[in-house]
């Protein structure tokens, strides 16, 4: 059976989720990650992390659909046997999710669901269900967001589920701290990505807007995130349980 170290990271086709499954690669850890429709853009991304010499395969994966996560898992038992010749994977990053800006006022509750749905509940039983595979002395990374610790209009719906992980992130490293499992949260600021429709990272007034209330002057990056995650998943980190880091470059501070 392999020895090498395996992460588990949902939604790791692109954006932030590609870069720290590319960061967790190059720290010498083999990845299997997740997308929920771009194929190819998962498989672009297992080839990078072959390339750069580690094992990586690809699963679909719908984590708005809690009904869906038993099936998932026997699928992951499977690649992790055919692919890594594992029976087990070390560092789960809860990191799929999407966005919603809308106003407190204006909100629907089917927005509302969904966001419940893919930030709270899907990462609350994804964790859940992933217990028997993960091994003991692993960790959970939860991903949160700057916009839990301040308020910017627009965000109650995602600002709240985040909060809500922070706290569930807590009580998951209390709960399995007998496995040897901690849990942590890395809470991004605003990022240049496709997230939201690449509001940040395309819309040149947001982008002033942000980099203006950040104290290092700036946008975020992907790569200002992933090595952070690829850290929490080293010996180094070891003793880093039940802490939110925050990445934002100083927003709002």
């Amino acid at each position: 059976m392999s020895t090498n170290k395996i992460a588990l990271v949902t939604g790791g086709s692109r954006g932030l989720g590609k870069n720290m499954a590319l960061n967790l690669a190059q720290k010498g850890i083999d990845v299997l990650l997740t997308y929920h429709s771009q194929q190819a853009d998962a498989d672009a991304v297992v080839a990078e992390i072959r390339a750069l010499g580690r094992r990586a395969a690809a699963l679909p994966l719908d984590v708005a659909n809690a009904a869906g996560f038993d099936a998932f898992f026997a699928q992951v038992k499977t690649t992790l046997q055919q692919d890594f010749q594992a029976e087990r994977f070390q560092f789960l990053i809860n990191n799929a999710g999407t966005g919603l800006h809308a106003a407190f006022a204006e909100t629907t509750e089917a927005q509302f669901d969904e966001m419940v749905n893919v930030h709270l509940k899907g990462p609350f039983f994804l964790t859940q269900k992933a217990l028997p595979l993960l091994e003991d002395g692993g960790r959970i990374i939860n991903v949160s967001s700057g916009l839990a610790r301040f308020s910017l209009p627009g965000s109650s719906a995602y600002a709240s589920m985040k909060g809500a992980i922070e706290v569930l992130t807590r009580y998951q490293a209390k709960e399995l701290g007998a496995r040897g499992i901690a849990a942590n949260v890395v809470a991004p600021g605003a990022i240049a990505t496709d997230f939201s429709g690449g509001m940040v990272r395309d819309n040149a007034h947001v982008n002033a807007m942000v980099a203006g209330m950040t104290a290092l002057g700036r946008v975020g990056e992907p790569d200002d995130i992933g090595p952070i995650v690829a850290f929490l998943c080293t010996d180094e980190a070891r003793w880093i349980n039940a802490q939110r880091l925050e990445a934002s470059g100083g927003m709002q501070v």
